[in-house]
């Protein structure tokens, strides 16, 4: 006969093992089945046993203990008190010769039983209270002399069933423990993934909108200009059809530079250019000077305002895009707008005014806005009509914990002022 290799029995024992555990009532079976044979076997196995034959009523006390295992889970403290009774029963009466103390294993069984389902203060008293009641009757009612091993015997298998259930559940609790938290803290990461995806999303919104915001409201304003100056003035006209390639030229470099933005770590046709700042604010400028508005200028030298951190340059740069465009959209282009940008301490101030001075050119172009036509950002942050430039600058001046406030003038206008730290915040703080 060939040998069994270790691969070829594992799966066989595995198989009966699993179908055990998903039949706990075989289990059960099986156990009382074991320790009645345990019982039967030290009735006869002890040394003052080799000459005395198992008489019908131990039998009879066996086979009951071994029985009411079979309920052991589903009444572990009343199988727990019958064993104890029969036990108490055995050593008291001693029917034929001395007792037999192998019934005991009925005990030890149900003990660690309930040792396994309750809680460690209730283990060591029902533990404690069993081991004193079976050896003080049996130091008292059975075997002589009081000090004899069998008395013994029963207080150590009574303490270690209690010691061995109290491990099992603590094991049991502790795999618990961290099986929870394994399941939290996945569920945490995917919530935490999520949320890194929504503010991605959200940022490259808010990136998109200001640049096509920026750009179709300059491409809109000249191409009604050319339409409107084509046949009289056709040098004008030509003139703003440049203006609008160049803005729509402009606009196309930023999509394709925002949208390299997904492109994987490392892939050479990701763009490598800086993302715009206050150093090209006079290009920005210049795109609505040409548009027909007037803006003036009032920012410090640039070594006075000093190296700014990327996020700061950026969002510096997209809330002066965002308010020169939403005064060009509302206010008109006779309006005249005023750009202020000074560092006090550790904090940038951008400010943009426009006086209100503009006339809005109402047609098929440029319909008013909101409801009066007045254009007036609602109170959550978005512009009439749907909108949501204002809206986009806030969540950029709140993410690097700066403050943001955007209303009207008491005499006429519109305001937007910005402060962005140029550190970041100590710990704790928010």
């Amino acid at each position: 006969m060939d040998p069994v290799t270790p691969l070829a029995v594992g799966p066989g024992l595995a198989r009966p093992h699993r179908w055990l555990c998903a039949h706990p009532r075989a289990l059960d079976t099986l156990v009382a089945l074991v320790v009645l044979a345990l019982i039967l076997i030290g009735a006869v196995a002890g040394p003052r046993m080799r000459h005395q034959s198992l008489g019908p009523f131990f039998v009879l006390l066996a086979v009951l203990a071994a029985a009411s295992l079979v309920l052991r889970r589903e009444l572990p403290r009343g199988v727990l008190a019958f064993n104890v009774g029969l036990t108490l029963t055995e050593l008291v009466t001693n029917d034929v010769g001395p007792p037999r103390t192998s019934i005991v294993f009925g005990v030890v069984v149900a003990l660690y039983t309930v040792a396994a389902r309750t809680d460690r203060p209730t283990t060591w008293r029902v533990g404690a209270a069993t081991a004193v009641l079976l050896t003080g009757a049996g130091m008292l009612f059975a075997l002589n002399p009081w000090y004899s091993q069998e008395n013994w015997g029963l207080f150590a298998w009574t303490g270690l069933a209690a010691a061995a259930g109290d491990a099992v559940r603590s094991r049991r609790a502790y795999i618990a423990a961290i099986e929870e938290r394994a399941v939290r803290a996945e569920r945490t990461r995917e919530e935490e993934a999520r949320r890194r995806v929504a503010e991605e999303r959200l940022r490259i919104a808010r990136e998109l909108h200001d640049v096509v915001a920026h750009h179709i409201a300059l491409v809109n304003v000249q191409a009604g200009v050319a339409s409107h100056v084509m046949d009289n003035r056709p040098d004008q006209a030509k003139e703003a059809l440049a203006h609008v390639r160049q803005a729509s030229r402009s606009a196309l470099e930023e999509l394709r530079a925002t949208v390299g933005l997904l492109r994987q770590y490392g892939d050479p046709a990701a763009p490598t250019e800086p993302a715009p700042g206050i150093a090209v604010l006079d290009q920005l400028v210049d795109g609505f000077v040409r548009a027909g508005m007037r803006v003036r200028v009032r920012a410090e030298p640039p070594e006075k305002l000093g190296p700014l951190p990327g996020s700061v340059d950026l969002t510096a740069y997209r809330v002066v895009q965002e308010a020169l465009t939403n005064v060009h959209k509302h206010a008109g282009p006779g309006a005249t707008a005023e750009i202020r940008i000074d560092r006090v301490a550790d904090v940038l101030e951008v400010t943009v005014e426009d006086d209100g001075a503009g006339t809005r050119t109402e047609g098929p172009e440029e319909a008013p806005e909101g409801a009066d036509g007045s254009g007036t950002p609602r109170a959550d942050g978005t512009e009439p009509g749907g909108g949501h430039g204002l809206l986009g600058m806030r969540e950029r001046v709140t993410a690097l914990r700066g403050s943001c406030e955007a209303g009207p003038l008491p005499e006429g206008g519109f305001r937007v002022r910005v402060r962005l730290p140029l550190q970041p915040r100590r710990g704790g703080e928010s």
